[in-house]
């Protein structure tokens, strides 16, 4: 009897201090969520929406959870101040024209605060500074903007379909030039009589080349032609020159300072 009675002792003990070690982390592991450990300094701003925010929800800076929602308030009508505890050790890289908005957990997931990051020219944040906000999109708003998108979408999609109709069936300028062969003939053959205004055009100046009145016109036309291709060519050539001769001119200098330099 005594033996039992000592088993259920060690058994009840054993429990009630399992109980109080669960306990214990409970508490640690909420407690280092909540910052109730840590070091922190305050920081507020306000908005017009807090789009279901609430007070404990996470505070991100970087992507990187740095803090807490710990008070919510509404001051006026339009107005709700939002209070946050930042981890003190995350103060030296928050300045004061970051700007603070509202997240969520991925699509469906609880809201949170981002703080972007500001320009190291601003100083840095101090405990019970303002950072001003950026109002959240709502999301009946993007679902009203998509609404009206698809409707657009739609109207597009029929009225395009309708002019696919009247093409398939030869309705319309674009239509009977695709449907009616008539007219694609007709094209054709404005695209033969070009070329062959094209080249009667080459044989005249072909012809006009050889005129008794014109061939002066074009000799000098082909001698000035000639005159500035040599020009050119007279040009580089100096240019090659120059070059050669510069380059040469500093080997001779190369020379007489390397020679004076033994001497020496």
């Amino acid at each position: 009897m005594e033996t039992h009675s000592q088993k259920f002792k060690i058994r009840l003990g054993l429990f009630v201090a399992g109980g109080l070690a669960l306990f214990v982390l409970a508490i640690f592991i909420i407690g280092k969520q909540k910052n109730l450990f840590n070091p922190v300094f305050k920081l507020s701003t306000t908005f017009y929406n807090v789009s279901g925010l609430q007070v404990g929800n996470n505070v991100r800076f970087s992507g990187i959870t740095v803090g807490t929602v710990d008070d919510l308030t509404i001051i006026n009508d339009s107005t709700v101040k939002v209070d946050m505890l930042i981890r003190k050790e995350i103060q030296k890289f928050i300045r004061t024209d970051c700007e603070v908005g509202i997240g969520s957990e991925g699509l469906i997931g609880d809201r949170l605060l981002i703080i972007s990051q500001g320009s190291l020219d601003a100083p840095l944040a101090k405990d019970g500074d303002q950072l001003t906000s950026t109002e959240p999109v709502e999301t009946g708003t993007i679902m009203a903007s998509l609404q009206v998108t698809a409707g657009n979408a739609e109207v597009i999609t029929q009225q395009l379909a309708e002019i696919m109709i009247k093409i398939n069936s030869g309705n319309g300028t674009l239509g009977r030039l695709i449907q009616d062969s008539t007219i694609a003939e007709n094209i054709n053959q404005t695209i033969v009589h070009l070329k062959q205004s094209s080249l009667g055009l080459d044989e005249n100046m072909e012809a006009a080349k050889h005129n008794f009145l014109l061939k002066g016109f074009f000799n000098k036309k082909e001698k000035a032609a000639e005159d500035a291709k040599k020009k050119i060519i007279n040009d580089e050539k100096k240019a090659a020159d120059k070059k050669a001769k510069d380059e040469k001119a500093k080997e001779e200098k190369a020379k007489e300072e390397k020679a004076k330099d033994e001497k020496k």
